[in-house]
C-alpha cells in the first residue's frame, strides 16, 4: 500500500460533491437531527456555504487518496484560524474500506497540518458511526464534547 493525497482537480470534486451531500444528509437522518424532506436541501446550503469557490476555497485542502494512482478515498481539511484545523470529511470509497487507507490519509493530513502550521486538528463524527469513532481515538483524537438526545 502505498498512499498518496493529491489536491482534488474540479471533476474529482464534483463526483465527491454529489457523494457527499447524499451521504451527509443521510447521517443527519439516521441521526435523528432532520427529516427526510429537508435533508438533501440542508446539506447542500452547508455544502454551498462552506466552499462557495468549490475545491478553491480559500484555507481548504480537498484531496483524492490514491493507492498506486487508484482513487481510494477523500479527505478534507479546512484551517479555521492561524493555529486550528478541522476534518469536515473523510470517506474511504466502498471496496477499499478495512484495508488501512483513512489511517494512513490521516497520519499524511497530520503532516499537511504541521507544514500549514496548525497547532490542533478537530473533526465531528456521528455518534452511530463506531468504526470512525475507534479509529479516531486510536489516532489519539478525545472526545472535547458529547451532544445527548432521547426520541420520545
Amino acid at each position: 500500500m502505498t498512499v498518496k493525497l493529491e489536491s482534488m482537480d474540479s471533476d474529482e470534486f464534483q463526483q465527491y460533491l454529489e457523494y457527499a451531500i447524499k451521504n451527509y444528509a443521510d447521517e443527519h437522518i439516521k441521526s435523528g437531527d432532520w427529516g427526510e424532506q429537508e435533508a438533501f436541501s440542508k446539506a447542500k446550503k452547508e455544502f454551498e456555504e462552506l466552499l462557495p469557490e468549490k475545491e478553491n476555497t480559500e484555507n481548504n485542502y480537498l484531496f483524492t487518496i490514491c493507492d498506486n494512482d487508484e482513487e481510494v478515498g477523500m479527505i478534507w481539511l479546512a484551517q479555521r484560524t492561524k493555529e486550528e484545523g478541522f476534518i469536515f470529511d473523510i470517506n474511504v470509497w466502498d471496496g477499499n474500506k478495512h484495508k488501512g487507507y483513512g489511517e494512513q490519509a490521516m497520519k499524511d493530513l497530520e503532516i499537511v497540518g504541521k507544514e500549514i502550521g496548525l497547532k490542533s486538528i478537530g473533526l465531528h463524527v456521528f455518534g452511530h458511526n463506531k468504526i470512525a469513532r475507534n479509529l479516531y481515538e486510536k489516532l489519539g483524537y478525545t472526545e472535547t464534547n458529547i451532544k445527548m438526545k432521547k426520541v420520545l
